[in-house]
């Protein structure tokens, strides 16, 4: 069943001005439960204005919107709950804590959902699991935290909401590599732990080739595909030619097949480059020449 589905979708910014520009433009799409999506775009194509549709920070120009099933601009009695069902991670997170400690900013979105002080206090403290917290962390300021774990806490407080899709914008902008790989560690693993749909919104082929199961390319407003990895990186020169760079190892294969050296497969992570490779130092299938 799909978690979010559009019909449609057009947003335009300043209508009826001589700034007029049309950001999302006749999207249809439908996002499954438990898929977990990559979003890439160039700047400008269109992505982050989708994405804010989700939540409902944005009213469709036209078109429609479905999350989980209800149509959520067709009641307006009905549009906060249905918000809830999608959780929002904007860049630079860890900018809107405010609290005084780690555990009241982690319960601040199921507080506002009236939920009992039971059932807060057992999301702020699994949440703060997932996210390799430890609990002595939950009695400190955010502010007294390194940024990665500031993060964390940030991150935390929208996963503490239990959202039915969770999406993450550019969630590892400004970290260096280590804090990096650890922030997309804990994303995975809450996706494989809680089985709902994740959707990832980054600048790097090469994460959401490693880690995503679908893949959502925009371009000009428009949905260019939405597919497997695989089949996405398959049209690496279309990619490219949009300003978009694929994975370096998927470069490197495809200098490798310019040359004369086809290993029949495409490759996009480095991983399974290095079996193609292993594979063929020990005298398994040759490469074409």
């Amino acid at each position: 069943m799909a978690v979010i589905r559009t019909e449609n979708l057009s947003y335009v910014y300043g209508e009826g001005t001589p700034f007029r520009k049309v950001a999302v433009d006749d999207v249809s799409i439908e996002i499954d439960e438990g898929e977990l999506v990559g979003v890439i775009g160039h700047t400008g194509s269109g992505k982050s204005t989708l994405i804010q549709h989700f939540n409902g920070l944005l009213k469709p120009s036209s078109g429609k919107l479905f999350i989980d099933g209800e149509e959520l601009w067709a009641d307006k009695s009905r549009l906060r709950p249905i918000r809830f069902k999608v959780g929002l991670v904007f860049q630079y997170p860890e900018y809107q804590l405010f609290e005084e400690t780690c555990y009241k900013d982690i319960a601040f979105g199921p507080k506002n959902m009236g939920l009992s002080d039971a059932d807060i206090d057992r999301r702020v403290k699994e949440t703060a699991r997932l996210v390799g917290l430890s609990p002595e962390i939950l009695d400190k300021s955010p502010f007294e935290l390194s940024g990665g774990q500031k993060r964390r806490v940030a991150i935390a407080g929208v996963m503490a909401m239990e959202p039915k899709a969770l999406i993450l914008d550019e969630p590892t902008s400004g970290l260096d590599p280590k804090g990096r790989e650890q922030i997309l560690g804990l994303i995975r693993e809450y996706h494989q732990e809680k089985k709902n749909t994740v959707m990832l919104v980054s600048h790097s082929m090469e994460d959401v080739a490693k880690h995503c199961s679908k893949i959502l390319v925009m371009n000009s407003a428009k949905v260019f595909c939405y597919d497997t990895p695989v089949n996405v990186f398959h049209r690496s020169r279309e990619l490219e030619e949009m300003g978009l760079s694929v994975p370096q190892i998927t470069r490197v294969f495809n200098r490798l097949k310019a040359m004369g050296y086809d290993f029949g497969e495409d490759v996009y992570t480095v991983d399974f480059g290095r079996k193609l490779l292993l594979r063929e130092l020990s005298g398994g299938k040759k490469m074409s020449e």
